[in-house]
């Protein structure tokens, strides 16, 4: 069973739908015709070009992503002055000539940048100059300077701020700096100090831990280890051995000799509590003589 519709079209809506179909068909074909081809370079609302590209930064040459090269180190400049020294010997110590003076300066032993800008300083020489261009009155006063910084600075800058001999101040730089330490320890050891014995045993002296790092000598686990496993073969062995000879006889009384009280008690077995030889308790007799007295 069908049902019609409630408001059937009209002839004439019918003739005019497909009339207003036609043109919206056609639409999107001028819409097409406005749009033309996307010109290259053209950027969208992303930044991406219109190739799908992401614009890359150009580096030296022209090139996309050429950035600096890696991996070189910078040339050194070439010395213009014709009395430029290569090689500076201040306190027993050869420089290079070519690095700075503050840099320079802390190839000597008990020098570090601090102390080596502190003597620029004092020296009124530019830290950042080519120690290779100083000339040689300037090179010998910066090393008079780096041998008396004693008595230019307080005690808390010098590595060796009390003498135990003369209760002085004292910056040891260059071989000194290794003849005073070396003094140190032998008068640390000889006076037998807890420093001087740590010294002589060759283990931490400011009191680090000696449980997992410091450890001198033999492994104590390993010998430990040997030791135990060692131990115990031997009571193996021995407690084989015991048991395939028996238990070992008693050795014989010398001739002559009387046997001790203790030892015939040993050799006979004891007899049972309360009888005798002929299987009678011993306690009967005893009774009986007890009535005739």
């Amino acid at each position: 069973m069908s049902t019609a519709p409630k408001n059937p079209p009209s002839p004439a809506d019918e003739k005019a739908t497909p009339a207003a179909k036609e043109p919206a068909a056609e639409e999107p074909k001028e819409g097409r015709k406005d749009k033309g081809p996307k010109e290259k370079g053209s950027k969208s609302k992303d930044g991406k070009d219109a190739g799908g590209g992401e614009g890359k930064p150009k580096g030296k040459g022209g090139k996309a992503g050429a950035g600096p090269p890696s991996g070189k180190k910078k040339a050194r400049p070439i010395p213009d002055n014709p009395n430029f020294r290569y090689i500076v010997r201040i306190a027993g110590s050869d420089l290079d000539g070519q690095r700075a003076t503050a840099l320079a300066l802390t190839g000597v032993r008990g020098i570090g940048l601090r102390m080596a800008a502190v003597a620029c300083r004092i020296a009124n020489v530019n830290a950042n100059e080519m120690i290779g261009n100083l000339p040689e009155p300037t090179v010998e006063g910066l090393e008079t300077i780096l041998g008396g910084l004693a008595q230019q600075l307080p005690p808390w800058m010098l590595n060796h701020p009390v003498d135990w001999v003369g209760g002085e101040a004292h910056h040891n730089i260059g071989p000194e700096l290794d003849t005073a330490r070396r003094d140190d320890i032998n008068r640390m050891k000889m006076i037998r100090s807890y420093r001087g014995v740590r010294h002589e045993r060759g283990q931490k002296v400011r009191g680090q831990r000696t449980r997992s790092n410091g450890r001198t000598g033999m492994a104590a686990g390993v010998l430990k280890k040997a030791a135990k496993e060692a131990a115990a073969a031997k009571g193996k062995e021995e407690e084989a051995g015991g048991a395939a000879s028996g238990p070992k006889p008693a050795a014989p009384a010398a001739s002559g000799a009387k046997a001790s009280p203790a030892t015939a008690a040993k050799a006979s077995p004891a007899a049972p509590a309360g009888k005798g030889a002929g299987g009678k308790s011993a306690a009967a007799p005893a009774k009986g003589e007890e009535k005739k007295a």
